[in-house]
């Protein structure tokens, strides 16, 4: 068989089991990261797929990641939401790892909202902050779109320029005004992890531009522009690397925690307007 029809295969069969248990059909959906997923709670004439239950879905292994898809309503606009992400340092393949990104693009999605918590390298931000990201550096050293491309997803050679979609951006600075949330905008790097970053990777990493970094992200995001979906990319800043020496992923949490409020302000804000 050729591979690229055992992957179009394992798209197909995860989304015609996901279709088999919901009535609709989101143009929208959101990635919950680190300590942010409790956000699916505020889901609405809801249904919950455990991840474990769809099959060929990564099953998500860090804390923080309840692996669960919400399927329902959000201030009256019917999302999917995942409850947390199979990250590439736990072992997934890059396709593994952005195999939910296309089954979302199968099932009709056409606006995608990433988000991540993320170290803070940029001297004017600080844990709690918000950054909307305009652009990424792949520090993965690696692609998800590495091998013999199926023009079933998308073209061969992608084009990344205003990937994070302009307009999105634009709505969610809109709503941070609003609400007087103080969100920042910058550049993310994903790196591959589990390691946190040197002092001295941290140093290379902000001055080749990067004002954040994570493990995740770029590789979905890279598959989202492949598939021709619109992004928007959000950071929960929950620690500054250039600032304090040592950081563990409770840590993370605990930060992330913190602003959880206002983190719902902004992401529900974002679907209230006309996306």
């Amino acid at each position: 068989m050729d591979p690229r029809e055992h992957i179009r295969e394992q798209v197909k069969e995860s989304a015609e089991f996901i279709k088999s248990k919901i009535t609709t059909k989101p143009k929208i959906g959101i990635i919950l990261g680190s300590g942010l997923g409790d956000m699916a709670n505020d889901v609405t004439k809801k249904t919950v797929i455990s991840y474990e239950d769809i099959p060929n879905f990564p099953i998500p292994l860090a804390p923080g990641h309840k692996g669960n898809l919400f399927v329902g309503e959000l201030e009256n606009k019917e999302v999917f939401i995942m409850q947390g992400r199979a990250h590439y340092y736990e072992g997934y393949t890059m396709f593994g790892v952005t195999l939910p990104i296309r089954v979302l693009s199968e099932l009709g999605v056409e606006v995608l909202i990433i988000t991540n918590s993320a170290g803070g390298l940029n001297d004017k931000f600080s844990p709690g902050d918000f950054m909307i990201i305009k652009d990424h550096i792949n520090l993965f050293f690696n692609n998800p779109l590495i091998g013999r491309n199926d023009e079933r997803f998308g073209p061969r050679f992608v084009n990344m320029v205003g990937t994070y979609d302009e307009k999105l951006r634009d709505i969610a600075k809109m709503v941070s005004d609003e609400e007087a949330l103080n969100v920042k905008e910058g550049i993310y790097a994903g790196a591959s992890g589990p390691c946190y970053e040197t002092p001295a990777e941290a140093k290379f990493i902000s001055l080749i531009g990067a004002d954040a970094v994570g493990m995740s992200t770029v590789p979905e995001v890279i598959v989202a522009a492949h598939s021709n979906l619109r992004v928007l990319g959000i950071s929960c800043i929950t620690n500054s690397i250039q600032k304090v020496g040592k950081v563990s992923h409770n840590e993370v949490l605990v930060e992330a925690k913190k602003v959880e409020d206002k983190f719902r302000t902004l992401i529900r804000g974002i679907i209230k307007k006309n996306l």
